[in-house]
């Protein structure tokens, strides 16, 4: 019905004008995702508050359970959580036992924590990488990660999503796309995408949803979603925190690390995960180079006396992240460091010859993760997971699996191909990369911007990376880490700061001061959730 101007009667004028009123103060409400009782909170704050009996760890725990449950799977459906641990309740009411009764496990007592979806757990939580060829696979034991975050006393709130395969199965793919959990969101604007692998991780810590995340990094897999999703990543030199129960590509460059929205998190979460482990021999390296408690390197001043390459190879393909970084190499410099200008790192060859070893690696790799998994494993060899993916009426939808099946073209790592590409790809990053480039020209770190704006997520067409700058620490193994350095239109945008081996300390301190004097950090406010 058509109603006429002048029709309405002076009562259902006043009755339209309440009922929009409340309609519209409904929808404010309700889009106000961020009334969160532990909004931003800190590890210090949380642990603060767990002492001083202000609140317990099962009222934590429970309350980041209902707001996973509310932006994460509800709307705005943010799918950054894959599975929710179904003992995480029963967790943290032990640990609030062994709270009252003086017992303290570790630095993270009672701190929740998601672990990317390619590290094992031993639990009623399957490890599926985000494939449906392991929507049923629960690993007979848990990683070396995960048993040390249950000694540090961390809550596993459960599994975070991720690209596929850690993003290396095939072309076009994108970021945060997964076959068993479809395609995660950007917290800051819904059609934007959260870079990956480790997306989940990264959406989810940025979304307040956990306190702290686990990504795993094999090139940019940690530093490029904690940029483009507003948070701190640090990836350390491959052997300071064992991969063993880790869905793997790379042995020489994959890497877990911690994820957290403060430099101070990062570091508090990485000292409870190093140590050796005789199951993975890159941890052996380690020894007499790691420390359990990083937060003694936190410094306000730390950027004091620091001398910083800036890595201009990115330069000119972004004016408003060239922007952004000119103005960081001036707050640097008042700061008290010196910055150097460095417009080349590795050498031409780097990323081929990683590209051979990883599809090496991929295939010794998964056919050795699969052979763990036992008998019951749902898939038994790369063989196996091509022709499932092939029968599979979702995994093929968006891309392709031709690493998958580049990768099953590969000899054993005995090959002479293997041992060229490794051997070329150690010296051009590492001999003639960075260890000759920080040699040179007397560096405490280099630096670059991690990478631009998040762009649009599509499907069709795969991602849109325009600038990514990790490769040289990726192919070295060497550590980097990312935090907030501004914002373009609203979005994140991160740097990178990378230096030599077990240089962690170093990394820390520069980042802290940093984070000092240019705290950039903005909670995300979910723009287009109603497009």
């Amino acid at each position: 019905m058509k109603i006429l101007p002048g029709f309405l009667s002076r009562s259902a004028i006043v009755f339209l004008f309440f009922v929009s009123c409340t309609t519209i103060k409904e929808t404010a409400e309700m889009a106000n995702y961020n009334d969160f009782r532990f909004l931003e909170y800190t590890v210090e704050q949380m642990q603060n508050g767990f002492r001083s009996g202000e609140f317990t760890i099962e009222e934590v725990v429970q309350a980041y359970l209902d707001r996973i449950e509310a932006i994460d799977k509800n709307w705005p459906a943010l799918n950054s959580v894959i599975t929710v641990n179904p003992d995480a309740l029963t967790i943290a009411r032990e640990l609030d036992q062994e709270l009252k009764d003086g017992k303290i496990r570790g630095p993270l007592h009672g701190i929740p924590v998601l672990l990317k979806d390619n590290i094992d757990t031993h639990d009623r939580m399957p490890c599926t990488a985000g494939s449906r060829a392991l929507a049923n696979s629960y690993p007979l034991s848990d990683s070396r990660v995960a048993a040390k975050l249950r000694e540090a006393g961390a809550v596993i709130l459960g599994k975070a999503s991720l690209s596929e395969w850690a993003n290396f199965r095939g072309t076009p793919s994108s970021s945060g796309w997964g076959g068993i959990h479809g395609q995660t969101k950007n917290p800051y604007d819904l059609t934007r995408n959260p870079c990956g692998s480790s997306s989940g991780s990264g959406a989810a810590v940025s979304a307040n949803l956990s306190m702290l995340a686990i990504g795993t990094e094999t090139d940019g897999s940690i530093v490029c979603p904690s940029h483009a999703n507003g948070i701190v990543g640090l990836k350390p030199t491959v052997g300071l925190i064992s991969r063993s129960g880790i869905i793997p590509i790379s042995i020489t460059q994959d890497s877990p690390g911690p994820m957290g929205r403060s430099v101070a998190d990062v570091a508090a979460c990485l000292g409870a995960l190093t140590g050796i482990d005789s199951s993975d021999a890159r941890t052996l390296e380690s020894s007499g180079k790691y420390h359990s408690d990083y937060t003694v390197f936190l410094k306000k001043n730390g950027l004091k006396g620091k001398r910083i390459g800036f890595f201009t190879g990115a330069s000119g393909r972004h004016y408003k992240v060239d922007s952004l970084m000119n103005r960081t190499v001036e707050l640097l410099k008042s700061a008290g460091a010196e910055v150097v200008m460095i417009d080349r790192i590795t050498g031409p060859e780097a990323d081929a010859y990683s590209f051979e070893v990883m599809l090496y690696e991929y295939r010794d790799g998964l056919n050795r993760y699969f052979a763990g998994l036992g008998p019951a494993a749902p898939v038994k060899s790369i063989e196996e997971l091509i022709a499932f993916n092939q029968a599979d009426s979702v995994e093929l939808l968006h891309y392709n699996q031709e690493y998958l099946e580049m990768a099953l073209k590969k000899g054993d790592l005995s090959s002479p191909g293997y041992k060229k590409a490794l051997a070329g790809m150690m010296e051009q990053s590492r001999t003639n990369g960075i260890d000759r480039v920080m040699n040179e020209h007397r560096l405490d770190a280099i630096m670059a911007p991690t990478g631009t704006p998040a762009w649009k997520t599509d499907l069709v067409n795969g991602d849109n990376y325009q600038i990514g700058t990790s490769s040289p620490s990726a192919q070295a193994g060497y550590p980097i880490i990312s935090l907030p350095m501004g914002v373009i239109d609203g979005l994140p945008v991160g740097v990178s700061f990378y230096g030599k081996a077990w240089s962690e300390p170093l990394l820390i301190e520069i980042a802290s001061g940093f984070e000092s004097v240019n705290p950039q950090r903005i909670i995300p406010q979910f723009l287009n959730g109603n497009d």
